[in-house]
This record gives structure tokens, C-alpha cells and sequence, in this order.
């Protein structure tokens, strides 16, 4: 995936294992008992070579989806699970030590009878000042404080490097303020997403009464939050909008900013916000925000409160009494994604305290869980398939010279980050203790906003993860032309105590790892950014004019493809379908020069070439309820998984070859529609 300075929801890259164990074990190919042979492949590629195994593990009524990533996370968690269990279970751990955090982290979450006596109470200084609100002036700056502790009322705020001037840190806002996220569950119309927003504000009047409001003024109070809200995502830009780097970033003057907001002082928020002083802002949607000044005025300092007081609620729902994590629960996983059952309490709080201390945790996980030469591993590959991506770019027979010139200068100077960071982050400040899980979380996120915020006016750490080793995924920053990739990205079920053999390799980690992320860097977002991470056009013109072109064909491409009756947004997709494609093309092409590939070998049945495709498709073993795949085209930059694999297989000559796809043929695609882009 690509990483822009905003907050976003990272999903999975590629995934792959090799295993020091030395022990034989049975082995059965999952490149041949994941298929499901009743399936012509040449029609439908993606479920022939995963349906097999979606057909013997259904979803767990606890998940919204199961396949690889599940299977992977799963292991990953019970490491974690270990983790934590072991330090909370050490009394000699010294106050302040990693152990000591995680362990009483992890024992606050467990412990239900004190988290049902807390209630709300853990919440209790933050409604106070909601409560004592007495004007605009107040307002404003109640929101700007809640910003600092974890809540994300009315719009976003966050410090990352300016597109512009990569080596300096800069102060970012944008739209935001959604308890439902994206803009077009208050907006569309057809039945679904009515039927969703009367369950949201049935949530709504539920979630009032929790924090004490009699029925007839939880009723009262819905409706309102449910027309603030609706006013916000009516100025909100469109998910697609939100791709073009250029259309979102307007640096203004804090001056000019506080002209669009007559009613709002962004000199006097700064401050609230933990800076000092700026002179400058990056406004993502400037529209946005003139409207937010429009919907201050217009709903009364009562019915702010009462959307701060949900929002606040409603950030820290899952970690507080059972009454209100079910209901959260209950909208946003079941309504919004099909899931019936809570996982397991432990899961829960094991996922919470490896995403609050996961740098913490990250040093213990590397240290046992980790074999011995993943970088060095990640490194050959991840260098194989950048040597192939330069050839690839040499050889094109659209783009001229210089352009070709200036794509190879920024190729060699992208910054692979494998496996974890040479050096961890300083988190000594943040206290931890067993009294509140609510309290320990949200110590954690003022911790990491203060960690943010004090980067601001510093000089740019291009050596910073954003991601902890045991996460299970990766990213291509512009900013920095680089790509990172965790540790745990090395495994693959089924090939425990074995190497795979080199179609897997390079069909998982090559194609739809290293080859997708060197390829961000140059799809419509990611090639707009120079070899230094700097927004700035390196293409000529007719170049430019080319390339645009060819995206264009991928967009109408993707457009075309629906599930359950909702199509794929091909616009908002295209960035993540061009990497999708790119990476399965070089990390075929890079397969190519291995002595599997030169001698013809087949393994299991299986030529060289179907083994790579198969494994490509298995690195996108996902299944999802009916829930999840809406909730994924409505809200997500990615394709759904089966387009992720029939889609740029489709446009793959080797490919059509391999399985004889043929006229006909629902996977065939005639020469004149097939997408090359790199």
C-alpha cells in the first residue's frame, strides 16, 4: 500500500515464511489442496486456486473474513499472547521496564470487575470540560484538546513531512469528525446504506442512554448528532478526491486560514494543539472547513456537547464496561461488517496492547520469534526484483529518454527498510499500571500524539518506522521514496520447517510485496513525488500525457467489476490496482532468471509459470461475509481480493498461456483492452 501523510487504515501487502526448524514434517502443497478444481481458472482465476481451502475453513462467526491474513495474524497474536502473559506474570519486572508496561497493559484489559466498576469514570475529566462549555470560544477550543487525547471530533490534525519540502515536518488538517468514517454512508441512497444509518442512529440513541441521558433525550440527541454529522459529510471530498496530492495540499498562511473560519482563531488552537507557534498550515480541504465554520454557528454549544461527549465515548467504547463495548460492537462490527461474535477477551486485549506498546512488544519479538538472516533474505529479493523494475523501465517503448532517465535515478535512490528498525523509539515517558485499561489507552495515544507533535520544527527522521516488526503488513512512503516491510511479513502458512521453492517466493514476496511497493512509487499518486520525496514534477509532457492515458485504462478496467451489485470504485482503487499489476508482472519477470524457472521444473504437477500464478493468488487468499466486501468498496483504497488477483492476471499474457485462457474465456482479454503501464 501507499503511506500519505494522513491518518489511514493500513491493509495487507504480501505475506511469506521459511523456517529455521530442521525437523522433516508432512507436507501437503497449498498451491494444490487450496484449489478448487470444479472451477475453470481461465474464468475465474481467484476462486479456483483459494476456494478449496474457503470451502474446509468458513469465516469464524468471531471475524469479518478468513484466509492468509487471518491464519497469519492469528499465529502472530499468539506469540503476542505469550508476550504478554509472561510479563504480567513477572512480579520482579522493574517500574518502567518494557516488561513492566506490557504486563500490567495486558492484566488492566483482562481485568472485567475492574473495568465494570469504572464505568464511564475513566472518561470523567475529559466530560467535565465538555460539560462546562459556555461558548464558541470554548467550543473550539474543547475540540482542540480532545484532538490530544485520543478523540477526533469535527475535523483532523496531524505532523508529518510537508509534500513539498520533504525535509521539513509540517502541520497538516483536514476533513474529519464522521462516526461513521466515510462520507457516503450519511449520503447515498440506495437500500443498504439506508438501512445502515438507521441502525447508526438506533446506535446513537443506545450509546446516550450509557452515558446517562433519559430515553426521550437519548431519542433527541441522535437525531441531532445524526444532522451534525450529515453536515460535515456533505462538505467532506469524495474517497477518490482524497488521492490527488495536489488538490490536497493548500498551504496557507495561518492568517488566510483563519479567514476561512471568521469563528475560529487557528492562532489561539495552535497552542491547545501543542504548538507553539507556526506560521504556515497545509489545509487538505479548504472547502471543508469553511463549512465547519458555517455548522458551528448553526447548531447550538448544547448540541456540540453532545456530539463531544459521543465522539469522546464512542473513541474509547472498547475499553470500557461490557454494556458499552457490546453495543459499539454491535454497529460497527456486526452492522457494518457482518460479524456476529466478540473474539475471545484475550484477543482483544492482546491486539490493544500490541497496538498501544508494539514498539515494546517489538523488541521481544524480534529477539524470540524471529529467524536468524530475514533482512538479509527480504534484501536479495527486494534487490532482485528493483534490478528487473530497471530493466522494465528501459525497455519501454512509451515513455522517452529523459523521463526514463530521471524514473531510474529515483528507482536507485528508494530506501528499502526490512525487517525492523535499528533503532527503537524512546517510550521511558509513558506510564503504565493496572488500575485502568481505559486510562492505560489513553495514556498511550497522548503519548504518541505529544511523540508526534515534538517532532514539529526538528529535523525529518528518515529513519523512523511508522510500523513495529510483528505487524503484518507494508508501505510505500513518497515522502521519504522509501518502502518498509515488517519481519513478520515472512511467513506463509503450510511451508512451516521447509523453504518454499522459488515460485513462491517470488510470486508472494517478490510480486505482491516488493514489486507492489517499488511500484507505488510510481503509480498516479507516487509518481508525482521526486527521488528526494518532494511533490514535483519530473515527467515531460507528452510523457506525462502517456501515462495518464494508460491509468485512465486501468480506472475503466476496474469500474466494470461489481460484487453484490455494488462496482468497484475505480478511481479511488487505480493507485493500489497499477502497484497490484506492477508487482505481479516484475516479481514474474525476476522469476524468470531462477534455475526453477530456466530448467522447466515442476513441483506437485505444476509448471514453473502456473506455481507462480497460483502462489500470486494465494498471497490474496481472503474470503469475506457480504458485510465486509460493501464495507471494503465503500471505504477502501483497495481493490476487493478477487479483482486484486483476476484483475491484473487478466492482462498478463504468460498468464493466459499458463492456463489457457482462451476467447471465450471470462478471465480472457483481448490484446487491445490489456492494461502495461510499467
Amino acid at each position: 500500500m501507499s503511506l500519505f501523510r494522513k491518518p489511514v487504515t493500513f491493509l495487507l501487502i504480501g505475506m511469506t515464511f521459511f523456517s529455521c526448524n530442521k525437523k522433516e514434517v508432512a507436507f501437503s502443497d497449498p498451491l494444490i489442496t487450496n484449489r478448487d478444481t470444479t472451477i475453470n481458472p481461465a474464468d475465474d482465476f481467484f476462486n479456483y486456486a483459494n476456494n478449496g481451502w474457503f470451502k474446509k475453513n468458513p469465516i469464524a462467526k468471531t471475524d469479518s473474513n478468513n484466509g492468509i491474513m487471518r491464519t497469519v495474524i492469528d499465529t502472530i497474536n499468539g506469540q503476542i499472547k505469550n508476550i504478554c502473559e509472561s510479563s504480567a506474570k513477572d512480579e520482579s519486572a522493574a517500574k518502567g521496564s518494557n516488561k513492566q508496561k506490557i504486563g500490567d497493559f495486558y492484566a488492566s484489559g483482562m481485568d472485567t470487575i475492574a473495568i465494570e466498576k469504572a464505568g464511564l469514570s475513566p472518561l470523567n475529566a475529559e466530560i467535565k470540560k465538555i460539560n462546562e462549555i459556555k461558548d464558541v470560544s470554548g467550543l473550539i477550543n474543547t475540540i482542540a484538546h480532545l484532538q490530544t487525547v485520543g478523540a477526533d471530533p469535527a475535523f483532523t490534525f496531524y505532523v508529518s513531512q510537508d509534500d513539498k519540502i520533504s525535509t521539513k515536518y509540517a502541520l497538516f488538517f483536514g476533513q474529519g469528525g464522521l462516526g461513521m468514517r466515510q462520507r457516503d454512508y450519511y449520503l447515498d441512497t440506495d437500500k443498504r446504506n439506508v438501512e445502515i444509518r438507521t441502525a447508526y442512529v438506533a446506535h446513537l440513541k443506545t450509546m446516550m442512554r450509557f452515558t446517562g441521558d433519559e430515553e426521550a433525550i437519548a431519542v433527541k440527541n441522535a437525531a441531532t448528532i445524526m444532522k451534525l454529522e450529515t453536515e460535515l459529510a456533505k462538505s467532506s471530498r469524495k474517497l477518490e478526491a482524497l488521492r490527488d496530492p495536489i488538490k490536497n495540499y493548500n498551504k496557507l498562511s495561518v492568517e488566510k486560514f483563519n479567514s476561512l473560519t471568521p469563528d475560529i482563531d487557528w492562532k489561539k488552537v495552535l497552542p491547545i494543539l501543542g504548538i507553539a507557534k507556526a506560521d504556515t498550515v497545509i489545509v487538505g480541504q479548504p472547502e471543508f472547513f469553511t463549512a465547519l465554520n458555517t455548522t458551528i454557528k448553526k447548531y447550538s454549544i448544547e448540541d456540540w456537547k453532545t456530539y463531544l461527549k459521543w465522539n469522546l465515548v464512542s473513541s474509547y467504547a472498547p475499553y470500557l464496561n461490557a454494556a458499552i463495548e457490546k453495543e459499539n460492537f454491535k454497529f460497527y462490527a456486526t452492522t457494518l461488517n457482518g460479524v456476529a461474535t466478540q473474539k475471545p477477551r484475550w484477543k482483544r486485549v492482546v491486539e490493544q496492547t500490541d497496538s498501544s506498546l508494539g514498539e515494546l512488544i517489538g523488541q521481544v519479538y524480534v529477539s524470540d520469534y524471529m529467524p536468524k538472516g530475514v533482512k538479509e533474505k527480504l534484501l536479495e529479493v527486494g534487490n532482485n526484483i528493483r534490478d528487473v523494475f530497471a530493466s522494465h523501465i528501459k525497455k519501454l517503448d512509451w515513455m522517452s529518454k529523459p523521463t526514463k532517465q530521471k524514473a531510474l535515478f529515483k528507482l536507485s535512490k528508494m530506501v528499502m527498510k526490512l525487517g525492523y528498525p535499528d533503532k527503537w523509539k524512546d517510550m521511558s515517558a509513558l506510564s503504565i499500571d493496572r488500575k485502568s485499561y481505559c486510562g492505560n489507552v489513553m495514556s498511550a495515544n497522548i503519548w504518541d500524539y505529544k511523540y508526534m507533535i515534538n517532532k514539529y520544527g526538528k529535523p525529518v527522521d528518515r529513519n523512523e518506522w511508522v510500523m513495529q516488526p510483528q505487524t503484518y503488513n507494508a508501505y510505500y512512503n513518497p515522502s521519504n521514496n522509501e518502502i518498509v516491510i515488517p519481519a513478520c511479513n515472512i511467513i506463509v502458512p503450510g511451508y512451516e520447517g521447509r523453504m518454499p521453492d522459488d515460485a513462491i517466493l517470488y510470486g508472494i514476496i517478490g510480486g505482491s510485496f516488493f514489486g507492489h511497493e517499488i511500484t507505488h512509487g510510481f503509480d498516479d499518486q507516487g509518481s508525482q513525488y521526486d527521488e528526494k520525496g518532494n511533490l514535483n514534477n519530473w515527467w515531460t509532457a507528452e510523457d506525462l500525457k502517456k501515462f495518464k492515458a494508460k491509468t485512465k485504462l486501468i480506472v475503466e478496467q476496474y469500474n466494470k467489476y461489481t460484487i453484490l451489485g455494488k462496482n468497484v470504485n475505480g478511481d479511488a482503487t487505480q493507485g493500489e490496482n497499477i502497484a497490484d499489476l506492477g508487482g505481479v508482472i516484475m516479481g514474474y519477470e525476476a522469476f524468470q532468471k531462477t534455475t526453477q524457472f530456466k530448467n522447466k521444473e515442476k513441483i506437485s504437477g505444476l509448471t514453473p509459470e502456473q506455481r507462480y500464478f497460483l502462489a500470486y493468488a494465494y498471497s490474496w487468499m481472503i474470503n469475506r461475509r457480504d458485510e465486509s466486501k460493501i464495507n471494503q468498496i465503500m471505504t477502501d483504497v483497495h481493490s476487493p481480493e478477487q479483482f486484486r488477483v483476476n484483475g491484473p492476471l487478466s492482462n498478463i499474457p504468460e498468464f493466459h498461456k499458463a492456463f489457457n485462457v482462451k476467447k471465450g474465456d471470462k478471465m480472457y482479454q483481448p490484446d487491445s483492452l490489456r492494461v502495461v503501464i510499467w
